[in-house]
């Protein structure tokens, strides 16, 4: 019984032992790679300069030279030597009974050939207007009236069309009036709002 224990035993550990170098031998030919480490070196930070070219973007400044063009483009096209059908002349289309109120008597070829003379009677009227409307002015400007923002240009290109008498009676009670074109002196003053003047 002791010899059998014994052939047993070394069976078991022959068998142990061979056991044992198949399951290293797998091992090794499964073994997973050896992933190498990478040596931390300090990140560095990179600086990239973006530059945008952008369009510059002018804008318009709404001054007195801005207010006479504007306003002649929407009375004449910017011709100095219109009339039209009601006999109205020039860059500004002046009748001749504002050329009286301002004292400029000239023959209708003389003021239609003469440019300085148009914005001459132009600078006067302004003046004469604005002197005329200058409490609503001083009132009113950059408030809302009637539903509309009120500026000096905007009273003085309605006085233009329609005469500083209406833009009087539009404050005092809402009247509007239209040239004899159907303009109404209401749209002037919503169309040459905000110009600057240099009436000094």
């Amino acid at each position: 019984m002791k010899k059998l224990d014994s052939i047993s035993f070394v069976l078991l550990f022959a068998a142990g032992l061979f056991s044992l170098m198949a399951f290293t031998s797998i091992k090794r030919a499964y073994r997973t790679p050896a992933v190498s480490v990478i040596n931390k070196a300090p990140i560095q930070q990179i600086k990239v300069d973006l530059k945008i070219d952008t369009p510059k973007i002018e804008i318009a400044i709404k001054d007195h030279q801005a207010f006479l063009d504007a306003i002649g483009h929407k009375e004449s096209g910017n011709r100095y030597d219109v009339v039209n059908r009601y006999g109205y002349m020039g860059r500004y289309q002046f009748g001749k009974s504002t050329l009286k109120t301002l004292r400029i008597k000239v023959s209708r070829a003389e003021f239609l050939t003469n440019s300085e003379l148009q914005e001459e009677a132009m600078f006067k009227l302004l003046t004469f207007n604005k002197k005329r409307l200058q409490k609503y002015i001083d009132k009113y400007e950059g408030d809302v009236v009637n539903g509309i923002l009120v500026t000096e240009s905007g009273l003085l290109a309605a006085a233009h069309l329609g005469g500083a008498g209406s833009v009087k009676k539009w404050f005092r009670n809402g009247k509007v009036r239209r040239d004899g074109n159907g303009v109404k002196i209401t749209s002037y003053m919503i169309k040459f709002s905000g110009y600057k003047l240099d009436l000094n």
